[in-house]
């Protein structure tokens, strides 16, 4: 027997059952040392795979890195590998821990290994294999670029093993990969360990019950769910409807009554999550039984025993105990790190049968239920809601079904009066998730690649990615799809003046925005004056023709993707608006007390702002009315006419924007980011100055402002407090469209700091707009309280009582500044500034903060009781900002 059929034997005795097809085929792949990707169901099985590529490496003498997206998986895989292998043989990577990097395996976040690729770092020398875990995050608006610069920039001689959910084009993956790496063997597995059952629930409020209903026979729509739906939908007498969605504590007792429990029960809300608890514990549900009552007690004790009880009380420690003692809880991103892995750890001990969660907990953790409860197949994306992605909802669903436990998993959906039953059959028949890139080049990778290579190098890396991989495929079939709409468009044109004379309708002049930023030029004043608005302030529509004056009802500035309004007329008419919706700069003309309590995306809020502006004694506007009609239709044919000329003229915009990028490539974008940094002195003839040194040292979204502003001393001379002040300025984007905070500043100099910060990053976004390249957003102040009481030692109750965050925002937006910080402590000029930065890291990460980088549970046991004052031989090390820095802040969630 030759030593690799030794290592695949003994490997596979692991096991007490025969691995799945796709497993041998895949093992097969890393036997032949060639990279592999695997697109296979949730649960299927896909980490026994990973696990092989380290036994063999190990076996060989070669290094294993196994990268996750996000820290929470990285805390679970380590404690995983751990048990797995041992202690001394695994590390802990995640800009937080540093906990044995020289491990022959080492878990990590993505970033911090595409941080060590750019530094050239030694403990690239003898790795042999490559994890990538969950590595269908490359379409991430925010960080799936990463993923791509690993794959591109890893050293020839590494293997990588790709870990993908279900996705329809990983064969297209798989070619680029082996395009840019070599051989790639593509692994496709579409049947699930557990099958999958598909039911839809509806409220019978006549019987008063919960009808169970199946949604799919095939890949169609069950006809008999489609016939009692026809045959009940009508109403009632009065004219109340026969049907509704069913109450949440109805749904969990049909559940429990059929043996349906545990579940996940998925809410897009962290307040629709905490008040179904709620109304489950009105309601008197009881899950548990005593004894794993006083189990739930004990991992309760485990998991808060770092958190005074003051506390614990401010945190709604006790709300989230009542709960667990009923054997429901919420889980989302406004809870502390500790509450989210006691429910966790609950959940995965079988303590808890239900479990209301935001889409975050679909991510990788390892939490898999007999059920999936979807309440509304629509989410808030920051500027509206939108319906689930298939991709989207296979995640969410692929939770459904424990291998080994279940025969069965069951996903269910519920009706609603928005939703039709086709569009659900529809999405849960669907099979379509396909990967896109959303590649682009940063001034921190451009400047890394002017240190590593030449500019013919850079361009070739640039047009290796999977975004112009993608691109190049599709220019033929882009420009043929263009032509078939322009010539509709023409048809659809003359018949509308041939029956009603000129079209006086306003078409789309500018495509979608893409993750790549516009293509179109912005004026930056205008996306400078659109953030300076605020909710309740009325303006002025004068690109809208008819609208007159609008009330703002939220702002919202996305990372990279302008701002968004959501505004409201007079009439009623709600609108979502962007920088390209006008063409000079706007202000705002009077100012609205909009209703309570706020909820701007809800109808019936918005129905009260627009009355509210009809009361307002506004000037009277001249609007000149809308050109009269000729005779030859009626009203009612030349709206739908205008409807399909708008449609059309929107899809050819759309198709031509993208026909313009695939023919640009992305090389065009690197030159406008390098005439940027040539212009503002951090590249000349292709070298780097010592500015640019220090940009290529900043890893995160806004990197050149965060040079910027290093360079032209906005963090030097401060004291701790106050540089955590004013970087939170940077680090702190608020969520969603929450109404702004009146800002505060704790003295003169921070406040003129953010005037500095608000110059500079108006001028970079003047730089930026012009040539297509997202415009940097302005400062930010709403966090300057809590990171200038937290450094100063001031109580979680004191810094809490006044904040308008939950726990969990508290949490995440410090550790998102002590990533900045850490930063700043590694690349200031100053050695003031560095001492400075450093000392404000030492006195933000304590108490509930600290909490959040917590070591497994495991490691801590073992390591407990030395009598070391510091961290043991190869132990924990905060914060080691040697091994990749900063750059891993997880993008923000629900």
């Amino acid at each position: 027997m030759s030593p690799g059929e030794s290592i695949r034997r003994n490997f596979e005795a692991r096991f007490e059952f025969p691995l799945d097809g796709f497993q041998v085929e895949a093992l097969d792949a890393i036997d032949a040392d060639e990279s592999v990707l695997v697109s296979a169901p949730t649960g299927s099985g896909k980490t026994v795979i990973a696990e092989y590529a380290v036994a063999r490496a190990r076996a060989e003498g070669r290094r294993v890195f196994y990268t996750t997206p996000i820290k929470a998986l990285s805390n679970q895989k380590f404690t995983d590998l751990e048990r797995w292998l041992g202690s001394e043989n695994v590390g802990l990577l995640t800009g937080d821990n540093s906990i044995r990097h020289e491990a022959p395996v080492v878990v990590m976040t993505t970033e911090v290994l595409r941080n060590m690729i750019y530094s050239g770092s030694a403990d690239l020398g003898d790795l042999g294999w490559v994890v990538l875990d969950e590595v269908h995050f490359l379409q991430d608006s925010y960080r799936g670029p990463v993923w791509e610069e690993v794959i591109i920039g890893a050293p020839e001689s590494v293997r990588l093993v790709g870990l993908s959910a279900t996705v329809s084009n990983a064969d297209e993956l798989a070619a680029w990969i082996a395009e840019v790496r070599g051989v790639c063997r593509c692994v496709v597995e579409t049947h699930r360990p557990v099958d999958l059952e598909q039911r839809f629930l509806v409220n019978d409020r006549a019987r008063r019950r919960v009808v169970d209903l199946a949604t799919l026979a095939g890949d169609r729509p069950d006809p008999r769910t489609v016939g009692w739906l026809k045959s009940h939908g009508g109403s009632g007498p009065g004219g109340r409807r026969r049907i509704s969605r069913p109450r949440q504590t109805d749904v969990v007792t049909h559940l429990r009554s059929r043996r349906r429990l545990p579940a996940i029960y998925f809410i897009f809300s962290r307040k629709g999550c905490d008040e179904a608890v709620e109304r489950c514990l009105r309601a008197g549900l009881d899950l548990l039984e005593g004894d794993e009552r006083t189990r739930v007690a004990e991992l309760a004790e485990r998991h808060t025993a770092g958190l005074g009880k003051a506390d614990l009380e401010l945190l709604g420690f006790g709300r989230l105990l009542r709960g667990l003692r009923a054997g429901v809880a919420a889980h989302h991103a406004g809870m502390v790190p500790p509450f989210k892995e006691l429910v966790e750890a609950c959940f995965t001990a079988g303590l808890l049968k239900v479990v209301f969660a935001t889409e975050t907990l679909a991510l990788g953790i390892n939490m898999p239920a007999r059920s999936v409860v979807i309440e509304q197949l629509s989410r808030f994306r920051g500027d509206g809601h939108a319906m689930l992605t298939p991709g989207e909802y296979s995640q969410l669903t692929g939770r459904a079904g424990r291998r080994g436990i279940d025969t069965t998993g069951y996903a269910y959906t519920m009706w609603s009066p928005y939703v039709s039953f086709a569009e659900i059959s529809e999405l849960a028949a669907s099979k379509e998730f396909e990967l896109r890139s959303v590649f682009r080049p940063t001034y921190n990778m451009a400047a890394n690649l002017i240190s590593t290579t030449t500019r013919e190098g850079a361009l070739e890396l640039i047009e290796s990615s999977f975004a112009q991989f993608q691109a190049d495929r599709t220019i033929v079939s882009l420009a043929r799809r263009a032509r078939k709409l322009s010539a509709e468009l023409e048809r659809l044109t003359e018949e509308f003046t041939g029956r009603f004379g000129r079209l006086d309708l306003e078409l789309p002049g500018n495509e979608p925005e893409t993750a790549q930023g516009p293509e179109v030029p912005v004026d930056p004043e205008v996306v400078r004056s659109l953030g300076r608005l605020r909710p309740g302030d009325v303006i002025v529509d004068d690109e809208h023709r008819g609208t007159g004056y609008l009330v703002v009802l939220s702002v919202s500035q996305r990372r990279g993707r302008g701002v968004r309004l959501r505004a409201v007329s007079q009439r009623g008419k709600t609108m979502q608006l962007s920088e390209r919706d006008f063409s000079s700069p706007v202000s705002p003309v009077a100012r609205l007390d909009l209703p309570g309590p706020y909820r701007p995306a809800r109808r019936d809020f918005q129905r009260a702002a627009a009355r509210a502006l009809r009361r307002l004694d506004l000037p009277r506007l001249d609007r000149g009315g809308p050109p009269g009609e000729r005779t030859g239709g009626s009203h009612r044919e030349r709206r739908a006419l205008e409807a399909r000329i708008e449609r059309t003229s929107l899809q050819l915009h759309t198709v031509e924007a993208r026909l313009r990028r695939a023919e640009q490539g992305l090389g065009r974008m690197l030159d406008h980011v390098l005439e940027i940094l040539s212009t503002m002195g951090y590249v000349v003839d292709w070298e780097l100055t010592a500015r640019g040194r220090t940009l290529a040292r900043i890893f995160h979204e806004n990197d050149l402002w965060v040079a910027e502003s290093l360079a032209r001393g906005v963090f030097d001379d401060l004291e701790p407090a106050d540089l955590a002040a004013v970087a939170s300025m940077i680090s702190y984007r608020p969520r969603g469209s929450a109404p702004a905070v009146e800002e505060w500043f704790p003295n003169r100099t921070v406040a003129e700091r953010f005037d500095e910060l608000d110059r500079i990053a108006g001028d970079l976004a003047r730089r930026e707009a012009p040539v297509g390249l997202p415009p940097t957003p302005r400062p930010e102040a709403g966090f300057v309280p809590e990171a200038h009481g937290w450094v100063l030692g001031a109580g979680l109750d004191v810094v809490m009582g006044e904040s308008r965050l939950s726990g969990g925002e508290f949490v995440r937006n410090m550790r998102q500044l002590i990533d900045l910080l850490r930063q700043v402590a590694a690349a200031a000029p100053e050695p003031a500034t560095r001492r400075a930065a450093r000392d404000a890291i030492d006195r933000l990460d304590r108490g509930l903060v600290s909490s959040a980088t917590r070591v497994p549970e495991r490691l801590v046991d073992e390591t407990a009781g030395t009598g070391e004052t510091g961290p043991p031989p190869g132990g924990v090390v905060r914060g080691d900002p040697g091994v990749g820095g900063g750059g891993s802040a997880e993008g923000a969630d629900r």
